[in-house]
């Protein structure tokens, strides 16, 4: 497949369920090279009250996910929107991911949250890098909700078009960046590490 940009790009949440995935979708669509993952130590999202999560180990399918809360109470799953969420994740990819598990090499990590942020900073930090080319870590703060997910997969996309569009991104990044916050009034933090 011909992708739009050479840029190889993670977008990375807590549970690779809500944020990731959506604009994990959204950036597929638009032809970029783009994996999405989460840093958390399980996948949790919501039960049946706000102290009674879902929670299941990385590597459980979507399916297996959907048909999990399908069985424990499918109208509050179809009411809240996990289902449809679930729905779209299973046609994407077959399950969450974990990023600490994870060998790819990517130009781009873009985290949803700060905690996010600075877990996959503490990784990259951590690991031995194989042949120190050039990582951007950008954090953008999306709140995890459906509504929130769908404009953060926007302000993302229009960030990478804009990342992709640039002749040498290493030496114009903190332009892009400062052009992006200025045009959709959100901060981001970036980070350079090395692959």
């Amino acid at each position: 497949m011909a992708y739009v940009s050479d840029l190889r790009i993670a977008v990375i949440c807590s549970s690779n369920m809500n944020r990731s995935m959506e604009a994990h979708a959204f950036l597929s669509k638009k032809g970029f090279d783009v994996k999405s993952y989460g840093t958390g130590d399980k996948v949790k999202i919501p039960g049946s009250a706000a102290d009674k999560p879902n929670i299941y180990d990385f590597g459980t399918s979507y399916e297996e996910i959907y048909l999990d809360l399908l069985q424990k109470d499918k109208s509050l799953y179809t009411q809240n929107g996990l289902l449809h969420t679930l729905d779209r994740n299973r046609r994407i990819k077959s399950h969450p991911e974990k990023f600490q598990d994870c060998n790819d090499k990517f130009d781009i990590l873009i985290t949803c949250e700060e905690r996010v942020y600075d877990q996959v900073l503490e990784y990259m930090e951590s690991k031995t890098p194989m042949d120190n080319s050039i990582v951007h870590v950008i954090n953008i703060d999306i709140q995890d909700n459906l509504e929130e997910a769908t404009i953060g997969a926007f302000l993302i996309s229009d960030m990478c078009l804009m990342m992709a569009k640039a002749e040498d991104l290493d030496n114009d990044i903190e332009e892009v960046l400062h052009n992006f916050e200025e045009k959709c009034q959100r901060s981001i933090l970036h980070s350079i590490v090395f692959n």
